[in-house]
């Protein structure tokens, strides 16, 4: 397992606490082997919590973990303004099977105090913003305008075409992340977007 962690360094000792508490929260929700996240209250706790996971599984069924697991994590700053800071997530899980899996994470937090900033604090027009993005996608993966948006082989929920659930602010624009297998196949690999911040500010709040 490999935890790497870029933590935050603020002048003010209480906001930085706030964003490292924000990154360790989000590393639990993605190491983890179970129905649920561990109650990990730091990373020891959380390397600690799954190799036990491996462990017990292994004495109990021995031919389930013949190949062993591997867990990687690593957070690093990508933009940072007046207003926010935005962290990339690298995450990568193998706990069996044919494959693992890779992905990326964003966290947006308030420079100012350290909280995460939800999609509502950063987007004032998310419908303006979805129709924006859908325009773009369907030109850059070749799907007809008058074709249902899955038409093409993707696979969006009940065939909508919707934002991703990463959002990235990096110095070249903002950048709409979908991670593999949240709107096609593994084999496919992520998809993005990239858009001027000129072409979208007039659907966000901050920037």
């Amino acid at each position: 397992m490999d935890i790497k962690v870029q933590e935050a360094a603020n002048g003010n000792p209480e906001v930085a606490d706030s964003i490292n508490q924000s990154l360790f929260r989000v590393a639990r929700s993605i190491v983890y082997f179970g129905e649920k996240p561990t109650n990990s209250k730091n990373y020891e706790e959380l390397t600690a919590s799954f190799i036990k996971s491996y462990d017990d599984l292994a004495k109990k069924f021995p031919e389930e973990a013949e190949n062993s697991w591997e867990a990687k994590i690593k957070t690093t700053k990508e933009y940072q303004s007046d207003n926010l800071i935005n962290f990339k997530v690298n995450n990568f899980m193998y706990t069996g099977g044919a494959h693992g899996y890779e992905g990326n994470r964003s966290v947006i937090i308030d420079a100012k105090t350290g909280q995460t900033l939800k999609r509502s604090d950063i987007l004032k027009d998310e419908k303006g913003l979805t129709a924006y993005a859908e325009k773009s996608f369907r030109k850059k993966f070749n799907i007809p305008e008058e074709k249902p948006i899955n038409s093409t082989g993707m696979m969006f929920d009940k065939n909508v075409f919707t934002l991703p659930q990463n959002i990235f602010y990096t110095d070249n624009g903002l950048l709409l992340l979908y991670n593999p297998v949240e709107i096609s196949s593994f084999a496919d690999g992520a998809k993005e977007l990239v858009f001027p911040y000129s072409e979208v500010e007039q659907f966000l709040k901050v920037q």
